[in-house]
């Protein structure tokens, strides 16, 4: 899990881990002739199987909260997570400067922030609608991070986006479902800034592990605030244990294998299409059917993040 990608890497990318490995060379991409073509396919399939957990995990999370509540949900996916992540790494707690424990504090509220606020609203909003919101943040941060003028234009395309999805107005989504989405995403950037200082300061996925911890501590109150003993009924931590496998702990893994075969442009563009992935999950699992208007703007958005990410891998090969 350790990718590492600077604060201005184009974020459309949703990216889970925090530092960027760089691609192998051609021929461990298996570019040659023969089986190793079908050899460069596997970072692929591991990206896509990655988003398909996430969004699933999510869609699993949504069957939950009727049970446990979003706060609860929250704090199950992340405690267990924290769990997991804690007996596999093993992170060491000496020898980390004040700056590095500020790191990853920072890193731990914003991941906190952004898995809170994205429940809250999958709690009033269809999955596929929420993501698209969410990953806005990501692709501002892209935006404003490149200063060049094609992301105007990327921008914009994804505010045509937002606004197709409002149907003219958000109390058609909820504005409340809405703005929790939006506040997500914005946590998401910050998380994004806080993941690649983190994956610089703590060795392997240490840092992560750590965070993890920090946000399931954080969500400890809120949970126990609305669930209670709900939190302790033995299927309710089973789901909650299923979420964090299939939202935080498999597509980590994914994701890192197939970084460290796949180039982060590429990549990033593939975790754009995060969105349809979860409006996919949306509809066969929780029966959330989008309008013609719906798939159009969340089509744009993808498109929009998949141009920033282009124009800005552009730039980078130009300078």
């Amino acid at each position: 899990m350790n990718v590492q990608r600077s604060a201005a890497e184009p974020a459309a990318a949703a990216v889970a881990v925090p530092e960027a490995v760089p691609a192998l060379d051609a021929a461990d991409h298996g570019s040659g002739p023969g089986p190793g073509r079908g050899t460069a396919l596997v970072p692929i399939v591991l990206v896509v199987a990655g988003g398909l957990s996430v969004q699933f995990g999510s869609a699993v999370a949504a069957l939950l909260m009727p049970k446990a509540g979003a706060l609860g949900v929250v704090t199950l996916r992340l405690a267990a997570a924290a769990l997991i992540l804690l007996v596999v790494c093993r992170p060491k707690l000496r020898g980390h400067s004040r700056a590095d424990w500020g790191t990853v504090v920072a890193f731990g509220v914003a991941m906190g922030g952004m898995n809170t606020l994205f429940y809250q609203a999958l709690d009033r909003i269809p999955l596929g609608i929420a993501v698209t919101l969410e990953v806005l943040g990501p692709l501002a941060l892209s935006v404003f991070a490149s200063r060049r003028l094609i992301n105007v234009v990327w921008a914009g395309l994804a505010l045509v986006g937002v606004v197709l999805l409002g149907g003219g107005g958000f109390d058609r989504l909820d504005p409340v479902g809405a703005a929790y989405a939006l506040g997500a995403g914005a946590m998401w950037a910050a998380y994004i800034v806080f993941s690649a200082r983190t994956g610089r300061r703590f060795p392997q996925a240490d840092g992560l592990a750590l965070a993890m911890v920090v946000a399931a501590v954080l969500s400890l109150p809120l949970g126990i605030w609305e669930s209670g003993a709900k939190l302790t009924v033995p299927s309710t931590l089973a789901l909650g244990a299923a979420v964090a496998v299939l939202s935080s702990v498999l597509p980590y893994t994914l994701e890192l294998m197939a970084l460290r075969r796949l180039p982060a442009s590429t990549f990033a563009v593939m975790m754009s299409l995060e969105p349809a992935i979860a409006a996919t999950a949306g509809f066969l699992i929780l029966n959330q059917a989008l309008s013609t208007a719906d798939a159009l703007a969340i089509a744009l958005v993808i498109g929009a993040s998949m141009g920033a990410v282009r124009s800005q891998t552009g730039a980078r090969k130009q300078g």
